[in-house]
């Protein structure tokens, strides 16, 4: 076969331009950042929420910012493990789920000043439930089972009234996210509901609900919950840079404000996996968790 120059030019360009539509998709899949978050509302509700801080932090860090919805808790802890995306908002339960599932390999980047006291609150339209010891022999919906605010710490509570959720209650049903166990109070289809108090707060706020007619009957003490987790591999100034966009927001500027309200948070606070160590141990006493 003869040897042609022009043939060898157009192999040449052919492969050089195979080489960089190969080396730009490369590109855009390092500069694609995937970010979750638990269900613990509706999915509308939680691509709203994250629209304006998405649009924030990609000019923060110059990357692409897409948000992945999961079906249920355990596909966002899945997806962080299995690199499908690279950073959820996670409840605190969720978060030693993932900690435990990885061995240690996902950390924990920055929480809301709020997360360092969270609580739960326990709704009915029940005049004669006024506490914990009144459930018992009634019907009672938590929210997801592996939610923090809305299962593992009001059972834990009922643990420490000596009521088992399991034997004690009539019935126990799981409503899936905060929002529908409201619901499912409100529409009489259990006696009781466990929410957590950021949740019920919003709902009574933008009146979706009436706190006379569905009230809180106990609040629990404080204890840390949610949290933006990374994997530990992540790189490190990407690390960086995502801690630092979380902790520059500034309720005092409005667009920051928008951001910080929808998030419901006063600011951002870096936070560490030792914070998470009685939510671990709490897991663990309620069999959620295996030592």
């Amino acid at each position: 076969m003869k040897f042609s120059p022009t043939h060898a030019l157009k192999s040449l360009f052919a492969a050089s331009l195979l080489l960089a539509a190969t080396y730009a998709q490369a590109q855009s899949v390092e500069q694609v950042l995937r970010v979750s978050a638990i269900p613990d509302e509706a999915p509308t509700e939680l691509q709203r929420k994250f629209k304006p801080l998405g649009e924030y932090l990609e000019k923060k860090i110059g990357m692409k910012v897409e948000f992945t919805p999961v079906t249920d808790y355990a596909a966002s802890v899945e997806a962080l493990i299995n690199k499908k995306v690279d950073m959820v908002w996670f409840g605190g339960f969720t978060f030693v789920q993932a900690k435990d599932r990885s061995k240690n390999q996902i950390t924990p980047l920055v929480q809301r000043a709020e997360d360092e006291k969270f609580k739960s609150v326990f709704i009915t339209t029940n005049k004669d439930i006024n506490k914990l010891e009144d459930l018992k022999g009634r019907t009672l919906s938590f929210g997801s089972e592996s939610s923090t605010s809305g299962h593992l710490m009001p059972r834990s509570y009922l643990l420490a009234a000596k009521i088992n959720p399991d034997t004690d209650l009539k019935r126990i049903a799981f409503s899936g996210a905060h929002d529908a166990t409201v619901a499912a109070v409100a529409g009489g289809k259990v006696d009781a509901g466990a929410l957590n108090i950021s949740v019920w707060e919003k709902l009574v706020g933008e009146k979706k609900v009436d706190p006379a007619v569905v009230r809180v009957f106990y609040t629990t003490p404080g204890y840390y919950d949610y949290n933006w987790s990374v994997r530990s591999d992540m790189n490190a100034d990407l690390k960086k840079k995502l801690s630092d966009a979380f902790l520059a927001l500034d309720p005092k500027n409005p667009q920051d404000k928008i951001i910080m309200d929808l998030q419901r948070a006063s600011k951002f606070i870096p936070t560490k996996a030792e914070n998470y160590t009685a939510i671990e141990a709490a897991a663990q006493n309620a069999g959620l968790l295996k030592k």
